[in-house]
This record gives C-alpha cells, sequence and structure tokens, in this order.
C-alpha cells in the first residue's frame, strides 16, 4: 500500500470483532488487506482505550476561546469603520492578551462577517 488510507469507524469495529472471536491478528490482517502493523496497533489502542474511533485533532491550538472569537466579532460590529488591527489593539487592551491582524480577520472571515473596512488590512 503505497498511500495512506484512514480504516473508517464501521471498519474498524468489525476487525475488532474478528479478533475479538478469536481469529489471529495476521488471518484479519490478510482478510481486509490490510498490514498486520496496522491491525496489530488498532488491537493494542483497543485494550488499551476500549475505543477503536480514530484521535482527531492534532492541529495547532487556537490562540482564542470561543468566547473570546465571540468578543472580538461583537467588536468589529459595533464600530463597522474600525480596522482589523484596531481590533487587536482593542482586544489587547481588555484581555491583556496580544493577538494579530490576521487573527482577527481569520475570525471575522470565520463568521462570515466580511465588511470590507475590517478585511481591508493594511500592510
Amino acid at each position: 500500500m503505497s498511500s495512506r488510507h484512514h480504516i473508517d469507524d464501521f471498519m474498524r469495529g468489525r476487525i475488532i470483532g474478528k479478533i475479538e472471536e478469536g481469529r489471529k491478528i495476521t488471518d484479519v490482517a490478510r482478510e481486509f488487506d490490510i498490514a498486520h502493523s496496522v491491525v496489530s496497533r488498532l488491537w493494542k489502542s483497543f485494550k488499551t482505550t476500549g475505543m477503536c474511533s480514530r484521535r482527531h485533532g492534532g492541529g495547532r491550538v487556537r490562540s482564542t476561546t470561543p468566547a473570546e472569537d465571540r468578543y472580538i466579532v461583537l467588536s468589529a460590529k459595533r464600530n463597522r469603520r474600525t480596522t482589523a488591527q484596531q481590533v487587536a489593539n482593542q482586544f489587547l487592551a481588555v484581555s491583556g492578551k496580544q493577538i494579530s491582524r490576521k487573527t482577527v480577520a481569520r475570525r471575522l472571515r470565520e463568521e462570515n462577517y466580511t465588511h470590507a473596512d475590517l478585511l481591508c488590512v493594511s500592510h
């Protein structure tokens, strides 16, 4: 297998079920046409955690919380003539946490708030 393919939760459950029936890991791997190491790792993970679903996430930690995101959007909506840099400065004054103008623009874009004055960030 040259490319990586993630096994969906249903298939993971079927694999675990076969092993719980008493089938050998090698036989199950051959039946599902999956590498032995993948099935072995899945079984080991299931035995330790009791779950067979994939872990999601692993990305970078966000610099703002959902409440802070709402505050950013609210600040921008209160004064529609303000720039993203001004919202970032206001956020710093209120929360003591520094964020970039790009973060402000991203949070506004996530909320589908695309007012031209706010997203025109000066370079």
